[in-house]
This record gives structure tokens, C-alpha cells and sequence, in this order.
């Protein structure tokens, strides 16, 4: 919605607020059309008068509620998140849509000891590991990928499951071309699609499922590598095949160097759990932790 632009106010909000010479809150809510000019106006009054903070004197008056509030902060503190149904992206991805919840809270706990126990020491680039369809690889994998892009880090999410790709449907980028492509030699860099709503996140999907998945992903001379993309991002999450489907999860972990393993909480067979950490033990990839999934 396209609220009329007012001078004036604008230019009493740049005057009053404490961010002066940055974007403040007034002009946020007036640019996102969540406040009249009159609205500011009358919100200065109130601030002014009873020394209140903008957006709490807003709020007092009816003006914005608390989420437009939390909005306008999260814009002011470079904390992008959306408001339900904004982006058209999955509900899944808890981490853009409800971003204060336990379950965001849990995701940010964990992408604090990833930093500590892997990218802190020279890597960027993961495995994010199931043995099981279902076992939540994919919902994982893209909500680190936003907690990450949250905290500043250059992130990039691959959906290396050539076999059920999901991140296309969970970031409602459509069938475009992808991983396969590139491997392939079919597509470059350009499939690498940023994601706006989230200014350090990029996607490359999955492409077209091919019928060789796991040649394509074991080909020594592919057109395009890990290092290759190491070049431009910080953090670099590999969505993975269940490892119980075929050995690409292994494959794939393997040339990230590590893993993080999905256990869905009475589903996953832990004598498979087992037997995948002794094939990356052999191999030379570390498993670095595993993740329950309680629901």
C-alpha cells in the first residue's frame, strides 16, 4: 500500500529520533506504509510530551501494532525477517517468519557451535546429512541458511538432493536450472539465485533431476567445485539425499570435509547413524554433530 510521502513530518522525525543520519524508525514505518504523515505527526506530539521512545507512542495511539514495530526494528538493526505470507516462501522456513520462537531460538543456539567447532577454523563449507526421507535434512538445512545470512555471513544453500529436491518449493524459486545443470556443464554461476528478501542469502537449486545422480556428483572433472563458490560466500550448507537411499549424502560430505546429521526422534535407525559416521570415518569427512528432530 502507498501511503503520501510528507516532508514535513519526515523531516521532524530525522530532527527528534537518536539515529539521526541513519534511516530511523519513523521514516521505516512511513516508507512501509505502516504510518500516515498525520499518524507521525501525532506520534512527535506524544513522544515529545510524555518523553516516550517513536515506536512506543505509536503504539500508545493506536497508530502500528507491535509487529509493525518489531518489523520496523528489525529493518533498523539489519534483523531481516518477514511477516506471515510475505515472500511467498514455505511456512517452513520458521527462521524468516517467526523468528522470536523456541524453535528459531534452538536454530541459533546451534549455528553459535557450527561457528565455534567448523567455520571458525578454516571451512565453509557443510553437509547437512539424513539417513531417512523425512528425517528433516532439508527443513534444517534452509532455516540455517537464514539464521546464518541473519548474522552477517555471506550464505549459500545447494540442494545437492538430485533425487527429491526441496529447497526450490521451500524459497518458491520454480524449476530453473540448478546443481545438475552446472554439473552437467549446462549452466554457470548465473544459477546461483539470490534471495532479496534476505540480503547475504543465495539458493542454487537442485536443476532438473537426472537420472545419474550419483555420477554427476562423483565426477572428479566436474565443471564446477566447492572452491568455486568458497570464493564468494562465507558459509556454504549442502542439502544431502537420505543416506539410507543411496551413498550421494556420503559423496557430498566427503567433498565438504564434514557433515551435521539429522536423527529424527523415534525414526532414525541409530545402527544406520552408526554405520554413517564409520563410511565418513573411512573416507576422511568428520562427522561433526548430530541434530534431533523432535517432531
Amino acid at each position: 500500500m502507498n501511503m503520501p510521502y510528507h516532508p514535513a513530518a519526515a523531516k521532524r522525525i530525522d530532527e527528534l529520533s537518536p539515529a539521526n543520519g541513519e534511516q530511523n524508525l519513523g521514516g521505516l514505518l512511513l516508507d512501509a506504509g505502516k504510518l500516515t504523515a498525520a499518524g507521525a505527526e501525532r506520534a512527535l506530539q506524544l513522544q515529545k510530551a510524555e518523553n516516550l521512545r517513536f515506536g512506543e507512542a505509536a503504539i500508545q495511539l493506536g497508530l502500528i501494532t507491535e509487529a509493525d514495530l518489531c518489523q520496523a526494528l528489525s529493518q533498523q538493526f539489519s534483523y531481516p525477517y518477514l511477516s506471515p505470507g510475505e515472500g511467498h516462501f514455505s511456512p517452513e522456513l520458521v527462521a524468516a517468519y517467526q523468528p522470536f520462537g523456541p524453535q528459531v531460538e534452538s536454530l541459533r543456539a546451534l549455528r553459535s557451535q557450527l561457528m565455534l567447532r567448523w567455520f571458525t577454523a578454516g571451512h565453509k563449507a557443510l553437509a547437512i546429512a539424513s539417513i531417512n526421507p523425512g528425517d528433516g535434512a532439508s527443513y534444517l538445512a534452509a532455516n540455517l541458511a537464514v539464521v546464518f545470512s541473519q548474522l552477517g555471513e555471506r550464505t549459500l544453500l545447494i540442494d545437492a538432493d538430485l533425487r527429491r529436491p526441496r529447497q526450490h518449493v521451500l524459497f518458491n524459486l520454480g524449476n530453473r536450472p540448478g546443481l545438475s545443470d552446472m554439473l552437467a556443464g549446462r549452466a554457470g554461476m548465473s544459477a546461483v539465485t539470490r534471495i532479496p528478501a534476505f540480503l547475504n542469502l543465495s539458493v542454487l537449486t537442485a536443476g532438473a533431476v537426472p537420472p545419474n545422480p550419483s555420477e554427476l556428483l562423483s565426477r572428479a572433472a566436474s565443471p564446477i567445485k566447492l572452491e568455486d563458490f568458497a570464493q564468494h560466500h562465507d558459509v556454504i550448507l549442502l542439502d544431502t539425499s537420505a543416506a539410507r537411499t543411496s551413498a550421494d549424502a556420503e559423496m557430498v560430505a566427503v567433498r565438504s570435509g564434514g557433515a551435521l546429521l539429522v536423527l529424527r526422534q523415534d525414526h532414525t535407525q541409530l545402527a544406520a547413524a552408526a554405520a554413517f559416521q564409520a563410511n565418513l570415518s573411512s573416507a576422511g569427512a568428520t562427522l561433526i554433530g548430530t541434530v534431533l528432530n523432535q517432531f
